[in-house]
């Protein structure tokens, strides 16, 4: 992911997603000792983040330091499912997001607004510390 601030919007979207910060490869104290090992400049050993699924099972993600800042709609749009799908109860479903969503704001999210299906509330879209939006539903 593309960012401005790769480590404050990684904790972000390890609090959104669930991971941890992703460890430094095998054989390495930290990162900082991987990056010196590989010739990366100091200078830009804070140019990214990485975040790891703590089960090791679903895919790492990694948030890299760019010059320009976020001008349009996002290409990629993610759905948090945390309400557990339509085949959940509503009334269950529902207060998984609602859970989800303090949770996601607390950690620096801002809530855009929030969509109706049928007259109740469906799901909430978002937006991270950098203004990506994302939904949670």
């Amino acid at each position: 992911m593309d960012c401005a601030e790769p480590r404050a919007l990684a904790r972000f979207w390890a609090v959104a997603l669930g991971y941890i910060e992703r460890p430094p490869p095998a054989g390495f104290a930290s990162w900082e000792a991987w990056f010196a090992q590989q010739g990366v400049p100091e200078a830009e050993w804070g140019d990214g983040a990485y975040l790891s699924d703590p089960e090791g099972v679903l895919p790492s993600m990694s948030f890299l330091k760019v010059p320009e800042g976020k001008v349009a709609k996002n290409r990629l749009h993610l759905d948090i499912q945390a309400g557990g799908g339509r085949e959940v109860p509503w009334d269950t479903r529902w207060e998984r997001v609602v859970e989800a969503v303090a949770r996601i704001t607390a950690a620096g999210g801002t809530v855009l607004y929030e969509d109706e299906l049928d007259g109740r509330p469906d799901h909430v879209v978002m937006a991270d510390p950098e203004g990506n939006e994302f939904c949670v539903l």
